[in-house]
């Protein structure tokens, strides 16, 4: 049976219809290569990236020290299992540790393994630490909260598309209004079993919400005085792409349990990490969690090239500078456009932009596609939402260039 060669866009959706899960309702474009912030597709045209495959490609697509590091190790060993130490986990995890300042890393893969991996870790340490009952460990949640896909964390998901269909959930949790120190306080005086307190420092998927000024800071004093742990999930808050190097850095907060994924690999494979100090790590001995594909000497290897890039190109800043510039563009636009643009938020280069439907009934997607078909890629998120967040490696003059084709198509509605 030969491999299938794609030759037309319009051939490579049919098949992907056919073949495929119906789990995904992807803008009409098939992409083909990319290089920093440039995609390209299946017929040669050009786009700028403004979703970063959900910031996971902070470093932009195929940075060669990456892509160097990938391939150099991929000729030498790619997975022995942890059945075996291997040459290269130690180091990452040594490098991952010193990098933002924890004992202790576990490699996993999706985000989500880490989500999991950071519940089962505060779970251990509330009976082994805290004194919690057997199987009476709570951990409280946000609305609008999006951690993942598996049926563990649907469980305390608020989200109808997320959870409809795919119940009975989980126990074990408790969901409060997000930004809302008082309501945490709540929880916890009325909930002695309460183990960890579970949060996006800013929620992506939810529509960039950003808190108030020193809301985790609050939270984790409140966390520090109930004896709970605070989980800062930054898979898509961290890596630079808010302009810190954690979005956490905002509230200098070093949270108990750190959570990080996507851009740990500059998008090149799935790797992931919880991090936290011994005292919290140490509760989960040989036996009791892994994966097979976890801490592979290629994921590995890769993880510290992506970290390094960060550093060594200083994205972290480039993030903050020009975040300050996209927003400017984008309020002006709103001043001008106040029936279309109803609000203008972010942090560094993750933004987002709030659209109201026109008269004529065209939304945040129908915005979406006419940025598409101008040359530059992004995604609605909730309906009226569009989130923005290219590559770190975007350049000014860039950001200019693509602030001028959201204008105009901003204005052209």
């Amino acid at each position: 049976m030969s491999t299938l060669t794609i030759t037309s866009s319009q051939q490579a959706i049919e098949i992907e219809n056919k073949y495929g899960a119906h789990n995904y309702h992807p803008l009409p474009v098939v992409l083909t290569r990319g290089e920093g912030v440039h995609l390209w597709d299946v017929e040669g045209k050009h786009y700028y990236d403004f979703l970063s495959a959900y910031s996971a490609v902070n470093q932009g697509h195929c940075h060669p020290k990456i892509i160097n590091a990938l391939v150099e190790q991929a000729q030498q060993l790619t997975l022995t299992s942890r059945a075996f130490y291997n040459d290269k986990l130690g180091a990452a995890e040594k490098y991952i540790c010193e990098y933002f300042g924890y004992d202790k890393a576990l490699l996993m893969n999706s985000g989500a393994e880490a989500v999991e991996t950071a519940i089962k870790l505060a779970r251990k340490w509330g009976y082994l630490k805290k004194g919690i009952a057997p199987n009476q460990a709570e951990i409280i949640v946000v609305e609008h909260n999006f951690h993942g896909r598996t049926t563990g964390i649907i469980s305390f998901s608020t989200d109808p598309d997320s959870t409809k269909g795919f119940g009975p959930y989980n126990p074990g949790y408790k969901v409060i209004p997000y930004n809302d120190t008082d309501a945490l306080e709540l929880a916890l005086k009325e909930n002695p079993n309460v183990c960890a307190f579970l949060v996006e420092p800013i929620q992506g998927e939810a529509g960039v919400m950003v808190p108030n000024d020193g809301y985790l800071a609050k939270a984790h004093e409140i966390c520090k005085q109930y004896n709970v742990l605070l989980i800062a999930d930054e898979i898509q808050t961290g890596i630079g792409r808010t302009g810190k190097l954690l979005a956490s850095d905002y509230d200098n907060v070093h949270a108990d349990i750190l959570i990080l994924g996507k851009a740990l690999s500059g998008g090149v494979l799935p790797v992931s990490v919880a991090l936290a100090n011994d005292d919290i790590m140490l509760c989960i001995q040989p036996g009791e969690h892994g994966s097979t594909f976890g801490g592979n000497p290629l994921a590995a290897t890769v993880a510290i090239a992506a970290l390094e890039v960060i550093k060594e190109e200083n994205l972290t800043e480039n993030a903050h500078t020009l975040g300050h510039i996209f927003r400017e563009r984008m309020n002006q636009i709103k001043l001008e456009r106040p029936e279309l643009v109803t609000l203008v938020r972010g942090r560094g280069l993750l933004n987002a932009v709030i659209i109201s439907p026109t008269p004529d009934g065209r939304t945040a997607w129908d915005v979406c596609v006419k940025l598409m078909e101008k040359g530059l890629l992004a995604k609605p998120t909730h309906g009226d939402i569009i989130r923005f967040a290219p590559p770190l490696v975007i350049t000014e003059e860039q950001l200019h260039e693509c602030c001028d084709i959201i204008e105009e198509v901003l204005m052209s509605f």
